[in-house]
């Protein structure tokens, strides 16, 4: 019994090694652009710039507050956590669709009582003896039912587009680990920025309530007119209002944190960085476009779903040819329960069966097309995810350079802003010019120093835009450059 079974199962397990893949060849898109990155002046250390991709944030984060605030997040985030389960829910799928691969072999047995009439016959059975009221067989059985012999690659190729949706599913946890960590990264540096725009403005709103009460004793006094008296007080309220808009900018960042992070905000988190002192690396080498296709989780999800697309091409095709189906059992039977297990009780069945399809009315037709146009739409997309991957890099180090350059002049404003301030005030005090002149100023003097906050926070948030745009940040330790990033 073991041998014939051992043959029976054998027998689709050899029909499967021998089987066709109908599925075409896979070949990646050629992309559609440069071989060098837009405003290229950065480091040519190629082997430096594919480290990037690989630079857990841990390294690269220094402030400890924004460390605690990633490493909360990991464990809270909810899109973090949706996507981990939509892991598992694709794996599910997958370990579905493979089983197809082979039979579903089950055991069981099986009684049947069965009372005939007297015409049917079985009144008498000869050879027992007696007359049988009840007739009685017991049967015990091993095999599969209705096993598709994969002879042209359908199930396989089924299968392989359910891998490539696991892997693809896997590839957008890595996105969503390292969008998460970005979008951290800038939000907590915009709260550091709005921190300082709400310092200079209660410094300024300070110095403004100094001058009035000045002033307003001058007038008493008769020294000072009602006309200057007013110009100090519009300062004074305009300042004013901008602290509670910075005030309300934030307790904004703050909720916006809370949101990524997923939970309240510890009241025991460290102490921040100074401003400016939230990343390690302060010029990220770019490397070259074509190490995009290794580095970024979406270039690869997407060509995982190109993958998974190609393959289901073959399985549209499969559906043109003769579909081979099996079935196969071992058992026993017997008219006696105590004979049940004795060998002449041994039976087997083997029962091949064939479909070819005549006539679908167009059906197998419609799914090739589709899967056909389903390629390429899913390569169109793939194309386009690379061209959006070498614009976002492009357009960060584009930023790079401009915010360097912009936070030089703007710091060589504020300097010339304040020294014009400082003059217009003692001219003002020494009675040489009126308020006008030191009001205008102060004004200038205040928006520059807005500027120059906004200025440097979009620098510092550059530099984590551009860790993101080269793949950065889905790790947090730094990876060995000899473990192969594509995702097994």
């Amino acid at each position: 019994m073991k041998a014939r079974l051992t043959l029976t199962l054998g027998f689709p397990g050899l029909l499967l090694v021998s089987g066709c893949n109908l599925a075409p060849t896979y070949h990646q898109p050629t992309q559609a652009i440069q071989n060098s990155y837009p405003a290229d002046t950065g480091s040519k250390n190629v082997a430096a710039a594919a480290k990037v991709a690989n630079l857990g944030w841990e390294d690269f984060y220094t402030d400890p507050r924004l460390k605690a605030l990633v490493e909360l997040a990991l464990h809270n985030n909810r899109d973090i956590a949706a996507q981990a389960a939509a892991v598992t829910v694709s794996r599910g799928q997958y370990e579905i669709q493979n089983a197809s691969l082979f039979p579903i072999i089950s055991t069981g047995g099986q009684g049947m009582f069965l009372g005939p009439s007297d015409t049917a016959g079985f009144s008498f059975a000869p050879g027992l003896g007696t007359n049988v009221s009840t007739l009685r067989l017991y049967q015990t059985s091993i095999g599969f039912s209705s096993y598709e012999v994969d002879l042209w690659g359908r199930i396989r190729n089924l299968t392989r587009q359910q891998m490539e949706a696991v892997l693809n599913s896997v590839e957008n946890t890595r996105n969503v680990l390292l969008t998460t960590v970005s979008q951290i990264g800038t939000t907590y540096i915009q709260w550091l920025a709005d921190r300082e725009e709400l310092r200079v403005t209660r410094d300024t709103l300070k110095s403004e309530r100094d001058t009035l009460r000045l002033t307003q004793l001058a007038y008493d006094n008769g020294e000072a007119d009602a006309l200057t008296l007013a110009q100090v007080k519009t300062q004074v309220e305009q300042a004013s209002a901008y602290e509670a808009q910075y005030l309300r900018a934030v307790a904004d960042d703050e909720h916006a944190l809370q949101l990524l992070v997923g939970t309240p905000l510890p009241a025991n988190l460290p102490e921040p960085a100074p401003f400016g002192a939230q990343t390690m690396i302060g010029d990220l080498p770019e490397g070259l476009p074509s190490d995009l296709l290794a580095q970024r989780p979406d270039i690869r999800a997407a060509e995982h779903t190109l993958i998974g697309a190609n393959a289901n091409v073959g399985a549209a095709r499969a559906a043109f040819f003769p579909r081979v189906t099996l079935t196969a059992s071992e058992g026993t039977s017997s008219l006696q329960f105590r004979k049940l297990f004795t060998p002449g009780a041994e039976t087997w069945t083997v029962s091949p069966s064939i479909s070819l399809p005549i006539f679908t009315w167009g059906q197998s037709e419609g799914n090739l097309r589709m899967a056909k146009g389903q390629k390429l739409q899913y390569a169109a997309q793939y194309e386009k995810t690379v061209q959006t991957a070498f614009r976002e890099v492009s357009d960060a180090l584009t930023a790079r350079e401009t915010y360097t350059t912009q936070d030089r002049h703007m710091a060589a404003l504020v300097d010339q802003s304040q020294k014009a301030f400082d003059l217009a005030m003692m001219r003002y005090r020494a009675g040489i010019d009126s308020y006008l002149t030191t009001l205008t100023q102060q004004r200038t003097l205040f928006q520059a120093q807005q500027n120059a906050i906004t200025v440097k926070a979009a620098r510092f948030q550059n530099i984590v835009t551009l860790y993101r745009a080269l793949g950065g940040g889905w790790s947090q330790k730094t990876v060995s450059p000899k473990v192969p990033t594509q995702t097994h």
